[in-house]
């Protein structure tokens, strides 16, 4: 018997596939396809995407019952966008724009963020990114995501605050493109987490709870709220409420803070860009400012991830922390939707830190030992 005749031999006789019926699931195409009439570009924007956006808003049933009353929590979690967190939103924007008008080079001050994001989209639109960041505050995470994705860092002695004053004298005076959210293609971009909010509850929230830091996203999604109320697609506006670690909250002092500190590194920011937007957009919703200690942002953390099993950065907890903070407030049968802006594993040196579990180590490896270690023997 021949090699040919075995090989024949051994073929299964074809059967035909059975015919799957057609999806109706069409895939996400990022941001700006999925939003495109409500967004500033033209048939010949020059789309630079990672598929950002469509982020889940998840239910959080151990938080609902921490408030009672029949309130129900939900949280917007955009540390699943490409990068991590949702600067994704509004960077697809910004770096688009950037492309279309002919830049070469962008450039940013950032505590961590704004720098991964605009380094990855800036080098997927085959531009340079300069990043300028304090040095030593900037979690490990998210100063790994910059460098690898190409960005050229500048680590300088001073704080955030410093370092967007010397982004911004760049911007005016050499040809680089400020892609801080003083951008307004940023904000364009990042309110579409509004829409995508009204999208999936069929309405606006009663209240929209949000980390705030340089004020631009707070002041993003109450533009993509106003939108789609213009619009009809929500009958209602949400009350903006935004939380501020309180070793940094410029908006509750009334004044910026010289020499902000906190543990939440994505919002130690003393003189937030975003400034006159932000209380207007306080105003205009009946929100309110507050603040949440370092603790408070710890505690938080720490039940999202042990109760609902979600891992947020620590500045991403500060809108649970403050919900929390401020229960009493919230209406009864209320729908309550909190912000989480970044991904836990852009700082993990503080979950190991903060944890309230200890890493068992140096165990014997043998069944009986590790049995015994596990409260089983």
């Amino acid at each position: 018997m021949t090699v040919d005749h075995l090989t024949q031999q051994s073929q299964p006789n074809p059967v035909e596939s059975p015919k799957l019926p057609p999806s109706d699931l069409k895939p996400w195409r990022g941001l700006i396809e999925t939003y495109r009439p409500y967004l500033p570009v033209t048939d010949t924007t020059p789309v630079i995407t990672l598929l950002e956006g469509n982020t889940p808003l998840i239910p959080v049933p151990y938080i609902s019952q921490q408030i009672g009353r029949g309130v129900k929590v939900l949280v917007k979690y955009d540390g699943l966008n490409p990068t991590g967190s949702f600067k994704d939103r509004g960077m697809t924007m910004a770096i688009s724009k950037a492309v279309e008008n002919g830049a070469k080079a962008v450039i940013c001050a950032s505590t961590g963020n704004t720098s991964a994001a605009a380094a990855a989209y800036a080098r997927r639109g085959k531009m340079r990114a300069f990043v300028i960041i304090p040095d030593g505050y900037v979690a490990l995470g998210k100063l790994a995501q910059a460098l690898l994705y190409g960005a050229e860092v500048i680590a300088i002695d001073g704080n955030f605050d410093d370092a967007f004053k010397i982004v911004r004298g760049m911007a005016e005076n050499y040809p680089v493109t400020l892609v801080n959210s003083v951008n307004p293609y940023r904000l364009e971009g990042q309110k579409t987490a509004a829409f995508e909010v009204v999208d999936v509850l069929g309405n606006a929230p009663d209240w929209l709870c949000i980390p705030v830091g340089n004020a631009g996203n707070i002041s993003a999604y109450w533009m993509g709220f106003c939108q789609y109320h213009g619009l009809g697609k929500c009958d209602r506006l949400p009350k903006m409420m935004g939380f501020q670690a309180a070793g940094a909250a410029p908006f509750l002092t009334g004044q910026p803070v010289p020499h902000p500190e906190t543990l939440a590194t994505a919002i130690r920011i003393g003189n937030p860009a975003n400034w006159n937007k932000a209380w207007e957009t306080q105003k205009a919703s009946h929100g309110a400012f507050n603040g949440v200690t370092d603790e408070e942002i710890l505690a938080a953390y720490r039940m999202l991830a042990s109760q609902e099993g979600i891992f947020c950065e620590p500045a991403s907890a500060a809108s649970v922390a403050g919900l929390l903070k401020v229960k009493d407030q919230v209406p009864s049968e209320a729908t309550v939707v909190c912000v989480l802006t970044g991904n836990g594993l852009k700082d993990p040196d503080c979950a190991i830190k903060h944890s309230d579990n200890q890493l068992k180590s140096g165990i014997k490896a043998d069944l009986a030992t590790v049995a015994q270690v596990m409260g089983f023997a």
